[in-house]
């Protein structure tokens, strides 16, 4: 995880929402202002030069390429656009291969939390909501043919021959990346896993681990205040379909910054490529090893 990364998942934790918000806005109109600096030290490319750099880097032997994106991350270099970037990467997997992304949603601002948006509004019309995961995710999930799993929060888009199984179930998983999810179908098939503009931070794959181990996961749980979970009912064109979103949660903090120390060497590999954070990893091999490592106690999680 880049310095960046880390500077900000602090200012986040430490910082009043307000405070955090200002300083954003603040690096990222110094950030614009040293845009012609920036390409000058680590130069620019376009969607083909990208294509090419992932040609040569990645494993080809893959049936699912899952991506994570920031196309903001990305800038000043990438002199392409958001659109030109979801048409190669649907191209570079062509038609025997299976695209993902994320498309998840945490709630509305305006109203509060993620449970606090779904206690107002329980409801998620899966056709309408739009992917909170950056621009790339949206277009992508809007795209001819792309199909979603039927999740409220972790919902994730495909496309692809594998795309229907994949999608399929998320709603009745045993966790939102557990037993019945597309992250366990990913960890079962060949799935390649990639970061562009985006470091290992956000690889929501290291979460199977703490669903499908349970009670087994060697760190404390805060179990529901309420006595019932919450429904959502997620809406899918004339069906409606009930989602329950257990509150219980693991109560220590998280810290992805140990994944590279977690897993095996040669499980996760990540690096720039014109100054742009990129990273690729197998879903099988993440939840191998982190499965192995829990059992030792070993986890990605600290007491707070």
């Amino acid at each position: 995880m880049n310095l960046l990364h880390t500077l900000s998942d602090l200012a986040l934790r430490f910082l009043p929402q307000r405070w955090f918000s200002n300083l954003r806005t603040s690096y990222y109109t110094l950030r614009r202002k040293l845009y012609p600096l920036l390409r000058l030290k680590h130069g620019t490319f376009d969607t083909a030069e990208l294509r090419g750099h992932l040609e040569q880097r990645l494993d080809s032997d893959f049936e699912i390429l899952m991506v994570h994106s920031s196309v903001n991350h990305m800038l000043p270099y990438y002199t392409g656009n958001p659109l030109e970037l979801v048409r190669m990467l649907i191209d570079f997997c062509g038609p025997n291969r299976t695209l993902v992304m994320p498309a998840f949603y945490f709630g509305d601002q305006k109203i509060g939390t993620l449970i606090e948006t779904f206690e107002a509004h329980p409801y998620f019309d899966l056709k309408k909501t739009p992917s909170q995961m950056g621009l790339l995710t949206e277009l992508f999930r809007r795209s001819k043919g792309v199909v979603q799993s039927r999740h409220p929060v972790y919902r994730v888009s495909a496309l692809g021959p594998l795309a229907a199984e994949l999608v399929h179930g998320h709603e009745n998983a045993s966790g939102p990346a557990g037993v019945g999810s597309p992250f366990e179908y990913m960890a079962a098939h060949r799935t390649q896993i990639i970061g562009i503009g985006k470091s290992f931070d956000v690889m929501t794959q290291v979460h199977h681990v703490d669903d499908i181990m349970g009670d087994a996961f060697p760190a404390p749980r805060k179990k529901a205040q309420r006595d019932a979970s919450l429904i959502v009912t997620v809406i899918d064109g004339a069906e409606e379909v009930p989602v329950i979103l257990p509150e219980d949660r693991i109560q220590w903090r998280f810290n992805i910054a140990k994944l590279p120390e977690l897993l095996k060497e040669g499980d996760l590999q990540y690096w720039t490529y014109h100054n742009v954070p990129l990273f690729a990893a197998q879903a099988h091999n993440v939840t191998v090893s982190l499965t192995e490592a829990a059992k030792e106690g070993k986890i990605l999680y600290e007491p707070v």
